[in-house]
């Protein structure tokens, strides 16, 4: 019975010490998504390795979620905008899929960007590879290692995608983060002018950062861990 009391005492300390470590690590996090940090993070994944040096005759789109998604349909916006800048770069959607179905995510991709006024006859595929190495592995059966190409993928994508590419022997490779835009308008507004109760919930419709920026950092907080991680992995795996 003494034993058993000591394992339970054991038990409840770790689980107590376990709590304890996790609300530090919320609370850093919270305290990090009020500054600044966070989104310069993001903002280096997507810039540290993103240039333009050679005109690009290959446009790479690098495939995200499926279409339509946020993250296809904002890379399909920045491709429309690199194919009117290069008009003579063919165009390779770098997404698994089968080919033969005309509802899979990689046909999508294509009937988007034909929507977009994109020739279908510049569009190639690249249907294979599941992850960003094998992608780049790949697209050494559609383009020359010594032509210059341009990839498009997420902000957060963009530094592993290039050392992905770089790795696989590409030696001209360009790099176009799909980068959100931000609002323009003015979204503050007088809480009490729109109604309600009136308690003691304090007003946030002057508090930008509290209703938008707190939330959007610790989104970037998340994707900035996830692609450390991954970075980590791709190093030591030898893939950049």
């Amino acid at each position: 019975m003494i034993n058993t009391n000591i394992k339970s005492i054991h038990f409840l300390r770790l689980l107590r010490n376990l709590f304890v470590l996790i609300g530090i690590f919320f609370s850093i996090c919270i305290v990090l998504a009020l500054t600044t940090q966070p989104f310069w993070g993001y903002h280096w994944l997507g810039t540290s390795k993103s240039e333009l040096k050679w005109e690009p005759q290959s446009i790479v789109l690098l495939g995200g979620g499926g279409m339509p998604s946020q993250s296809a349909l904002m890379r399909s916006w920045y491709v429309e905008k690199a194919a009117k800048s290069f008009p003579k770069a063919n165009i390779i959607i770098a997404m698994p899929g089968d080919l033969e179905d005309s509802l899979s995510t990689p046909q999508l991709m294509k009937k988007e960007l034909e929507i977009r006024g994109i020739n279908s006859e510049k569009i190639r595929f690249e249907a294979e590879g599941t992850n960003t190495r094998a992608q780049a592995l790949n697209c050494q059966r559609l383009v020359k290692m010594q032509a210059s190409i341009l990839l498009v993928t997420s902000p957060e994508h963009m530094r592993r995608s290039v050392l992905c590419f770089q790795k696989a022997g590409f030696e001209k490779v360009n790099a176009l983060p799909a980068f959100e835009n931000a609002i323009e308008a003015d979204l503050s507004f007088d809480d009490d002018k729109l109604g309600g109760k009136r308690n003691l919930v304090p007003d946030v419709g002057n508090n930008i950062n509290m209703r938008y920026q707190l939330w959007n950092h610790l989104k970037y907080e998340i994707l900035i861990a996830r692609e450390m991680v991954a970075l980590t992995y791709y190093k030591l795996r030898g893939w950049i």
